[in-house]
């Protein structure tokens, strides 16, 4: 499709989208599925996926995955026999991104699911790059506390090392572990090991090399990602459903003792909600409008949403 600015000037469009029922008619017979159990397991917070989305949308964009991997491989293959190196397999590497409440987890885990099942049942692990965020304590002396999920506060040199390490085939890679429940960077580590495939998941993964955040850093983490999926919808709906996820919260995670958040389960309503409304105008909708937004269009498939967290089109990169 070309575009044309107001001035008349061609633009060319590098997506083809397709609005929900073509994309479905792309799926071939391939049963790739998910019980009930399953998406109960994977679903996040007010999310409704069934099993009609696993078909429509997610069996479609799996099968486009495998085709990237298979040719990404042949590619490498070829090219290491070009060069005359005896490298080994280089692990399948896919980026996903989106607002915070978009649903990019649960995106992420539904792609883990089902490219496991796909032909060969490849070994895919799940990194998310909270575990690259700077501790509580270096944000605070940084003065980032307030920006935590800013590109200023992930630790993006590790997060670099990390990837690049897992590309390059080492057989064990470490990554930190955040905890939700404390708020903060935990002594844990998560092993990878030699995957097919990695998924790495977080707000600014499709974030190009930024000079001034990283002097020096001339690359960026996205510059390895083989496929990336970037998880769309307009800002009201997602502040409608961090809004929504928050309130929730309150009376099941939040009441742990050890939660971080638990005072907020003294609140009254209208003064959690009011909180909410706070961290969203002043923490994250500007961090999607600045920072995560603007990197949409890097992506190689764009999973549009509309209310109810229902996938309506799908914008897939030709170019």
């Amino acid at each position: 499709m070309a575009l044309f600015t107001p001035e008349g000037a061609f633009v060319a469009d590098p997506f083809i989208t397709l609005q929900r029922r073509a994309w479905a008619d792309l799926s071939n017979n391939t049963q790739i599925d998910l019980d009930e159990e399953t998406l109960a397991r994977l679903r996040g917070i007010g999310d409704p996926t069934n099993a009609l989305d696993i078909a429509e949308v997610y069996r479609p964009l799996t099968q486009l995955i495998h085709l990237y991997k298979e040719n990404k491989g042949r590619l490498y293959a070829q090219s290491n026999g070009f060069l005359g190196l005896e490298t080994g397999r280089t692990p399948f590497v896919i980026g996903v991104a989106g607002s915070v409440a978009v649903g990019k987890s649960t995106v992420s885990r539904l792609l883990q699911e089902l490219l496991r099942r796909a032909p060969g049942s490849p070994q895919v692990d799940l990194v998310t790059t909270d575990g690259f965020l700077y501790p509580n304590a270096e944000l605070q002396r940084r003065g980032l506390l307030d920006r935590k999920g800013f590109p200023e506060s992930y630790d993006r040199r590790a997060l670099m090392r990390f990837v690049m390490a897992v590309k390059s085939g080492e057989e064990k890679v470490e990554a930190p572990v955040y905890s939700h429940m404390t708020y903060d960077i935990t002594d844990e580590r998560i092993s990878v090991e030699s995957p097919d495939i990695l998924i790495v998941e977080g707000l600014n993964v499709l974030q190009p090399a930024r000079a001034e955040i990283d002097p020096g850093l001339s690359l960026a983490v996205s510059d390895f990602f083989d496929f990336s999926v970037f998880v769309d919808a307009t800002e009201d709906l997602i502040k409608s459903w961090f809004l929504d996820r928050f309130m929730h919260l309150r009376g099941t995670a939040f009441t742990d003792e050890r939660s971080y958040f638990r005072r907020f389960t003294q609140y009254s309503d209208a003064d959690a909600l009011e909180f909410g409304q706070q961290v969203w105008d002043t923490v994250n909708g500007p961090n999607l409008r600045h920072n995560i937004a603007s990197t949409r269009d890097r992506a190689t498939a764009i999973l549009v949403k509309g209310p109810g967290h229902l996938i309506d089109s799908i914008r897939i990169r030709k170019v």
